[in-house]
């Protein structure tokens, strides 16, 4: 069958980008037009996100890269922050945890980036950021998005955010102009990632954090690395999907995929009834075991070969009620609290995604984030840099039981996982979102309307889609059909509809290789600013 978009496929004979800014894709794009590889092309873009999309990553942020390279193993960069040394689970409560200096991991980005680059990147920092320093001193005009987010994050900013975003207008076309940001980028041209960890910036960020309360120490930045891991992955229909290990969360995705496996999913047809419910039991299947054994695994051994074995997903398949919804405690552990707490899941994810690939045929996708929007709120005076709030997504009840409780020196359990799809020896496509747990939902989603129904990555980020919440509620974008949405309530689903193209379902990007021809193929989501470019 063929799906229905509304925007066209993006394609070129030698390379294509896909990220959620038209200005950060034209920055990669020059990159790789002009000599520089996917990872180039990559951080490229991850470092010019900072300035044109500022609510959703930056310096002080965390992320992930899943690089692949022809003729040579996958690998993944880790560079998902740590815990501070003073993180314990006492010293947090439900408004420290998610607002406010306390609620900072140790950032990852700023190193994350530079070790891409020099380990598999050709080209020098002054390439890298130039775009990102040009559109932070010379302002750039605001796209639809960045008037929305900027306009409903910004109550979140401490004192030195609202003297930089307190008085813009948020509208589509005004000039925000980012010069403490483009300095402190120049700088890190000039001095290298040392000056954000041990260097002047660093113990100026780490000064700060303590004088307003914070945990992250000048120790804490000064001995933070990035780690190159292996991926994970699973055959899924003889094809290889590949994504982050823990304490990555994409083991949610393969274990979602292995159960429906055992599906004739095709033949159910694209988004009926019957799709969506067996789609929705088997990702609930797979949440309640992420959320049980999902983390640090310096901390807590992940059991991945049970979790993702044909006999485990074969006795989960069997849980399955073909007619009837099942409850769910929600998309993260809920907890002993008692009292007027956020529920499970209600949680304002602002993450974003963007991939690159180049002619050589690497590939190289990044998923990074702040947190919320703004993360922390909390802006390091004269540096532009903002801190990420991860404590949020870390547990800090005592009484916890999962692997994702805070402690000292771990990393949390990390929801923004990019996917790759490989056939044989083949890269086929990446793809993958923002959208807090709603990745693990949205990615696979996306990735089965390739693999099922034969999409084309436009169509596939713009079908529409849904998510599951606690116990039988699932939002669904309106495009779905009335009928099938009357049949989904009629099985126990509780249906809150989100309107025709709703970022609370993420903001997708993929790129792609043509399976006849090797073109390079790209796609972004109009749920939000995506833009997709090649050449």
């Amino acid at each position: 069958m063929t799906l229905p978009r509304k925007r066209p496929v993006v394609g070129g004979r030698h390379g294509a980008v896909a990220s959620a800014h038209p200005l950060a894709s034209q920055a990669g794009l020059d990159i790789l037009r002009d000599g520089g590889n996917a990872v180039d092309a990559v951080v490229t873009m991850a470092a010019t996100l900072a300035v044109v999309e500022p609510y959703m990553s930056g310096p002080g942020g965390v992320g992930f890269l899943l690089l692949h390279r022809p003729g040579a193993p996958p690998r993944v960069l880790n560079y998902s922050g740590t815990a501070p040394t003073g993180a314990v689970p006492e010293v947090f409560d439900e408004c420290n945890r998610e607002l406010g200096p306390m609620s900072a991991l140790v950032p990852g980005n700023v190193a994350g980036w530079f070790e891409a680059v020099a380990t598999e990147g050709t080209r020098p920092p002054a390439d890298i950021f130039a775009a990102a320093i040009r559109h932070g001193r010379e302002g750039f005009p605001l796209h639809p998005a960045n008037a929305l987010f900027i306009d409903v994050a910004r109550p979140r900013l401490n004192d030195v955010g609202q003297k930089v975003f307190g008085d813009l207008v948020p509208r589509i076309g005004e000039i925000h102009v980012s010069n403490d940001l483009a300095d402190t980028y120049q700088r890190l041209v000039e001095e290298g990632p040392e000056l954000f960890y041990s260097g002047e910036i660093g113990q100026r960020l780490a000064d700060y954090t303590q004088e307003q309360g914070g945990l992250i120490t000048r120790e804490d930045l000064a001995g933070y690395q990035p780690e190159w891991v292996d991926p994970i992955e699973v055959n899924y229909r003889g094809l290889t999907v590949r994504t982050p290990p823990p304490n990555n969360e994409g083991m949610q995705i393969l274990e979602t995929l292995k159960i429906l496996e055992g599906f004739d999913l095709a033949s159910l047809g694209h988004n009926s009834t019957e799709y969506i419910h067996v789609l929705s039991e088997a990702i609930k299947l797979a949440v309640v075991d992420r959320i049980r054994w999902c983390g640090d695994p310096k901390f807590s051994p992940v059991p991945l070969d049970q979790l993702l074995s044909d006999a485990y997903a074969a006795s989960q398949r069997e849980r399955i009620d073909r007619e009837s919804a099942s409850p769910v405690e929600g998309e993260r552990w809920g907890g002993f609290r008692e009292g007027d707490f956020l529920a499970p899941g209600k949680i304002d994810g602002l993450t974003t995604h963007l991939a690159a690939v180049d002619a050589d045929g690497n590939v190289a996708s990044i998923t990074q984030s702040l947190g919320n929007g703004f993360g922390s709120g909390v802006m390091i005076p004269e540096t532009g840099v903002l801190l990420n709030n991860f404590v949020y997504w870390s547990e800090t009840d005592p009484e916890c039981p999962t692997p994702n409780r805070i402690e000292p020196g771990k990393r949390w359990s990390c929801c923004m996982a990019p996917v790759h799809v490989v056939d044989g020896n083949d890269f086929w496509f990446s793809i993958a979102t923002p959208g807090s747990y709603g990745i693990l939902q949205t990615t696979m989603q996306m990735l089965l309307n390739i693999v099922e129904f034969g999409a084309d990555v436009q169509a596939a980020i713009e079908a529409p889609r849904f998510r599951v919440w606690e116990d039988t509620r699932m939002q669904i974008e309106d495009r779905v059909p009335a009928d099938v949405r009357g049949e989904l309530e009629a099985r126990g689903h509780a249906l809150e509809d989100i309107g025709d193209f709703s970022p609370q379902v993420g903001g997708g990007q993929g790129v792609m290789v043509d399976r006849q021809s090797g073109a390079r193929l790209a796609g972004a989501d109009p749920r939000r600013d995506g833009y997709a470019l090649a050449y």
